[in-house]
């Protein structure tokens, strides 16, 4: 049933991806939302797997492939971290990723990432990395990072398609289009370094003020709706169409 919905909605809904080409002489940033062990590894707390999932190892893997890359290339990486405190709930999920438990810590295949000097690291204890960048002086840590950096085109990866990494996007989006990101002009979603949840509507029934999820079905939304919001989405990131990442 669900299969055949999915196949519906992308023929309603078709979505265009296409082949990204990152200029070599302009300042390219990643910034990678939320790929913790609280969203991530299995087992690991309240809104974690509860078993190996395909799309999020993918998401996993292909984001820190691209996050060597850029390091390597010693470009500008931030990666937002959601970190909450006990007493401050985010409704309507269970409490997760609080602060101080590895939760609000990013996964192993990307904790070399701590020791890297061109990498920003910001925790946030809210949906929206945007948001949850805004400091009590009415300064905001990625505006800063992006005006501070020059960069033209930012490459957004990580969990979940359709909630933190889409918030992130429309905000940011409506930022730039605002003008108060300048110089950035791009923003990229990268559809294979992306990942949702899993909750059929078979086990959201069973479990009070759940929500059915079905995880194909939403990673697609969430990418549609960041194309329409004006985030070119990508089925593949290259750096001058030379090197495949």
């Amino acid at each position: 049933m669900v299969s055949n919905t999915i196949e519906l909605l992308k023929n309603e809904i078709p979505l265009e991806q296409e082949s990204v080409v990152l200029a070599e002489d302009t300042v390219n940033g990643l910034v990678l939302v939320d790929i913790i062990n609280g969203f991530c590894t299995v087992g690991a707390g309240n809104l974690a797997p509860r078993e190996s999932n395909k799309q999020i190892s993918e998401m996993i893997n292909e984001s820190a492939r691209l996050a060597r890359l850029f390091c390597e290339k010693k470009l500008p990486v931030m990666a937002f971290l959601d970190s909450h405190q006990p007493n401050k709930p985010e409704e309507p999920y269970p409490p997760h990723c609080i602060a101080g438990t590895d939760e609000s810590n990013l996964v192993p295949a990307l904790r070399w990432l701590e020791n890297e000097t061109n990498v920003t690291m910001r925790r946030k204890d809210c949906f929206d990395g945007y948001v949850g960048s805004m400091e009590e002086d009415g300064s905001n840590v990625f505006v800063d990072w992006v005006k501070k950096n020059k960069i033209k085109t930012v490459v957004v990866v990580g969990v979940c398609t359709d909630i933190c990494v889409l918030d992130f996007v429309c905000s940011t989006i409506s930022a730039k289009n605002r003008g108060f990101l300048k110089p950035l002009e791009n923003v990229v979603v990268y559809s294979n370094a992306c990942a949702t949840f899993n909750v059929p509507l078979e086990v959201a029934t069973n479990i009070k003020g759940a929500l059915a999820h079905p995880q194909e079905f939403m990673h697609h939304v969430g990418l549609y709706m960041a194309k329409e919001r004006g985030a070119k989405i990508a089925k593949e990131v290259l750096f001058d169409a030379v090197e495949k990442v």
